[in-house]
Formats: C-alpha cells, sequence, structure tokens
C-alpha cells in the first residue's frame, strides 16, 4: 500500500497532530526569515497541511509564538539560588539575560503589554524569586514589582540593541563620529575610532550588579528596614 493511502483509503498527507512538529517547523521559519514573517498559513504550507487543520492546534500566531516561548522556558535551567537576597535577583535576571541573549526575537515579542499574564510557570518562577528577594530585603511589594520592572527593561532594552547592532566582526566605519566639531563635542570626537569597539563589550554583568544595587539602596534604607519606616 502507499504511504499516501491510510488505513481507510483516504489519499494524502496523514493529518499533523503533533505540537513538537510544529514548533519544530515555525523555528525553522523563524530562523530563516524572522518571527515577523511567520504567518499560520506560511507554516501549514511549510508542513504540508492546509491552514485550517493548522488553526485546530493553534488559535493564532500570537498563540503560535508563545507556544514556543513557553517550549523555550521550560528549557531554560534556573540557577543555585544564593543565600543574600540582592544575590538571588542578580542570579535570576542573569538567567533570564542569557536565555534570551540565545533568542533574542522571543525578547521583542515580549515587550507587548501583558506579556508577563502569558509566561509559563517556569518562566513565572525566575520573576516570583526576584520579587520574593526584593521583599526579602525589605522592598514593599510595590517596590518589589518595580524592581522587577526595571531589571526587566534594561534586560530587555540591553539584549535587543545588541541584536539589531554589527558585531565585533563585522563592517563599521573606521572612524564613528568622522565629521564632528570637536570644539564642541571633543570627547565624542576623540572616542570616534574606540567607540564601535567599546560599546559592543559586553558589560551587561557589571551593569546589573550595580543597577540592582541602585534599585535596592532606593527602595529600601538597609536590610529589613523598609522605605519611609
Amino acid at each position: 500500500m502507499s504511504r499516501a493511502k491510510s488505513a481507510h483509503g483516504r489519499v494524502g498527507r496523514p493529518p499533523v497532530t503533533s505540537r513538537t512538529q510544529i514548533l519544530t517547523a515555525a523555528r525553522h521559519l523563524i530562523d530563516q526569515s524572522g518571527w515577523e514573517k511567520l504567518t499560520i498559513r506560511r507554516l501549514a504550507a511549510e508542513i504540508g497541511i492546509g491552514a485550517t487543520t493548522l488553526y485546530h492546534h493553534v488559535r493564532d500566531k500570537e498563540d503560535l509564538l508563545f507556544l514556543l516561548i513557553h517550549e523555550y522556558a521550560d528549557q531554560i535551567p534556573h540557577p543555585d539560588l544564593p543565600g543574600e537576597p540582592r544575590d538571588r535577583i542578580i542570579a535570576c535576571a542573569t538567567a533570564i539575560h542569557d536565555g534570551l541573549a540565545a533568542w533574542p526575537w522571543a525578547a521583542e515579542v515580549l515587550t507587548t503589554d501583558g506579556f508577563i499574564a502569558r509566561l509559563s510557570n517556569s518562566a513565572l518562577l525566575l520573576v516570583e524569586t526576584i520579587v520574593a528577594a526584593a521583599i526579602d530585603y525589605g522592598c514593599t511589594p510595590e517596590q518589589a514589582v518595580h524592581v522587577f520592572r526595571n531589571i526587566w527593561y534594561y534586560t530587555v532594552g540591553e539584549i535587543l540593541v545588541r541584536a539589531h547592532s554589527p558585531g565585533p566582526d563585522d563592517e563599521r566605519p573606521a572612524h564613528l563620529f568622522d565629521g564632528l566639531d570637536a570644539s564642541r563635542l571633543p570627547h565624542l570626537a576623540a572616542l570616534g575610532d574606540q567607540w564601535a569597539t567599546l560599546s559592543w563589550r559586553d558589560t551587561y554583568p557589571q551593569a546589573l550588579s550595580a543597577f540592582v544595587d541602585g534599585l535596592l539602596s532606593q527602595a529600601a534604607a538597609r536590610p529589613g528596614q523598609r522605605a519611609g519606616d
């Protein structure tokens, strides 16, 4: 019997019921053309089924993207948590950063409003740990939310800027700030031939530490004392 013929004598491709097959094909299209060009119709064609059939498995493109993000987030290793609340925040923020840096398109998707309500429990555990650690440090719950939000903005911004910037081996202008008026902008003019190299250096760990220290020192006067007490 032909492989294309089913046990009931129907001819054609078998219906796709495997979520793994759908997500694998979607990842391939994203790697090939970017997440913006991914469509349900294009994904269905990639798999070899009708778009109507695919809609039995995913509601729409956004649903598909979050299924991919959930699957990926479940594979991100959770860090060993230090004893100090401040260090727990840094460990979890670093885990979020490193996971998204390997998949920067997911960071872009997660900039949409209300993204946090769509995260899986695995990803939310990192958020929970950051908020809990800020409260343990002495922040109010409201301040703890602000600590997480500011860390998130910084982390996602760093990932997206780096993802859209030329790499260290890409062609760059010999002097980035050619033509600047050195009398008015002397430091930028002097740094023109170094700026691209210096700005590409990975300073996230050092900057994150300083950022977290600043956020916590603003929110709480010292560990165990809430701001305003």
